[in-house]
């Protein structure tokens, strides 16, 4: 599969893509990692935006949020 920077994709031809699980799409989008615009009720993605996604920069800024959620998670797990 090629991804067209031009074109439009949905979560799951993202998913197949990037070959990576729904929730990890739900977190890379609420993330801001990939952005996304709702049409319709669901999640549309640019092919230069998807693209995007398999850089290195983008791939460390991903590392840094999954860091902060699972200190943020760790933190909440402590105070219980």
């Amino acid at each position: 599969m090629e991804i067209n920077p031009n074109e439009v994709y949905t979560t799951e031809e993202a998913q197949d893509y990037l070959k990576i699980s729904n929730s990890t799409i739900k977190r890379l989008i609420k993330g801001g990692i990939l952005k996304a615009h709702k049409v319709g009720g669901r999640y549309r993605l640019l092919g230069k935006d998807v693209l995007r996604a398999v850089s290195p920069e983008v791939e460390s800024r991903t590392a840094n949020v999954y860091l902060k959620l699972k200190k943020k998670v760790k933190k909440t797990i402590e105070n219980w």
